[in-house]
């Protein structure tokens, strides 16, 4: 039984312009590529993936940016509730905007919603999380892009993640 209890509801959600602000993260750790099964020599990046509640795909952890938070603590919030795990929340790697069916309500009849999303280097993994009906799998950057559900989380990965392991220097892509 997990002691923690993801949040829920729209009453605390917080809205700008007509588009809902969600916070997410994409998870990540570093691995031996031995460890992965893969033959060449030093460290893998792999993401964490969770999947999805309405169908098939994998996501990375998202949701609500709630009016009583501050948008990096919804992200790390959304990556416990979401996928169980906790680490180290560094740099904002983008704002995305897509455009959401299931979410639309009275102060977003479009439906639309703005994404902040930031990098988690993850340093424990849960072994209850309050929605522990998704599951989570770990994932190099390729396997991630081909299993990834929506496009705007496609370019989060690639245009942001990536640029930024590059950009810090990471070179550790594979």
């Amino acid at each position: 039984m997990c002691d923690l209890v993801a949040r829920t509801g729209r009453l605390q959600q917080r809205y700008e312009n007509g588009c809902r602000l969600i916070a997410g993260c994409i998870p990540f750790r570093y691995r031996n590529s031995e460890e992965i099964g893969d033959s060449n020599t030093g460290k893998v990046v792999q993401v964490l993936m969770i999947s999805s509640s309405s169908g098939p795909g994998l996501l990375f952890p998202k949701g609500g940016w709630e009016n009583d938070e501050t948008v990096r603590e919804a992200a790390a919030r959304e990556a416990v509730e979401e996928a169980g795990v906790r680490g180290t929340l560094m740099d904002l790697l983008g704002e995305y905007e897509f455009k959401s069916k299931s979410h639309q309500d009275e102060f977003c009849p479009e439906g639309v919603c703005k994404a902040a999303v930031y990098a988690l280097y993850v340093n424990e993994e849960l072994e209850s999380w309050p929605e522990q009906t998704r599951s989570r799998t770990w994932l190099t950057i390729p396997e991630a892009l081909e299993n990834c559900r929506h496009s705007w989380m496609k370019c989060a990965l690639e245009e942001g993640f990536c640029k930024w392991l590059q950009d810090k220097d990471f070179n550790l892509i594979q």
